[in-house]
């Protein structure tokens, strides 16, 4: 599940890897964003019943990035994952220029490249291409983010930026103290698997 702004291309450099231990890696369009339709409602709760109508129950394992994750994080115990990863979470409201987020919409290829200096020019294009798709109404669903979970649904890790302005270190010792698994991905910045994905499969030794 990826996070907003971008759609199901996101993972395009890191799924043949996940493929390769054995998995068939379905990569979804949420709402609002790629080949999914527009929407009236954009609620990480309305995220996850979309996933939970539309994907096979009882995954081996399931992915999430920011929005995406807190989608995921809905979703799970009704779709029965056995594992979940959780990359760089939206689980926590933070303050936020909705209308900046907006606008980012009409990003030029340049402004991309420079916002995200570590990514290929190939992760740049398509997200430029994404934007096209993008509904930016969805930044709604940013305003209900679901907050810190208690004990995860299922085995779950969760993988961060270095830093992370998601979840902050004192939110990560609690969410360690509830039964979730934490690594961090030295030098990532929010989009760990476009940042460096070698750091990223990197940080699933053993949850793959």
């Amino acid at each position: 599940m990826h996070g907003i702004m971008t759609n199901s291309r996101t993972w395009i450099h890191v799924a043949p890897a996940i493929a390769d231990h054995g998995y068939r890696v379905v990569a979804v369009d949420l709402r609002g964003h790629g080949a999914s339709c527009h929407a009236d409602t954009y609620t990480p709760a309305a995220l996850a019943a979309d996933l939970i109508e539309t994907l096979p129950s009882t995954p081996d394992l399931a992915i999430g990035h920011s929005l995406g994750s807190a989608a995921l994080l809905l979703a799970s115990p009704q779709l029965r994952c056995a594992r979940t990863i959780h990359c760089d979470p939206a689980w926590l409201s933070r303050p936020r220029d909705l209308s900046a987020l907006r606008a980012a919409k009409h990003a030029t290829w340049r402004e991309l490249r420079a916002a995200h200096p570590r990514w290929r020019d190939d992760d740049v294009t398509a997200e430029h291409q994404a934007l096209a798709t993008w509904d930016p109404a969805s930044v709604a669903a940013l305003r209900y983010l679901p907050g810190l979970p208690g004990a995860p649904a299922a085995p779950s890790l969760i993988l961060l930026a270095d830093p992370s302005e998601r979840i902050p270190p004192a939110e990560a010792v609690t969410l360690r103290s509830r039964g979730w698994h934490t690594r961090t991905v030295d030098g990532a910045g929010h989009t760990v698997h476009r940042d460096d994905p070698v750091g990223f499969l990197r940080g699933l030794r053993g949850w793959l």
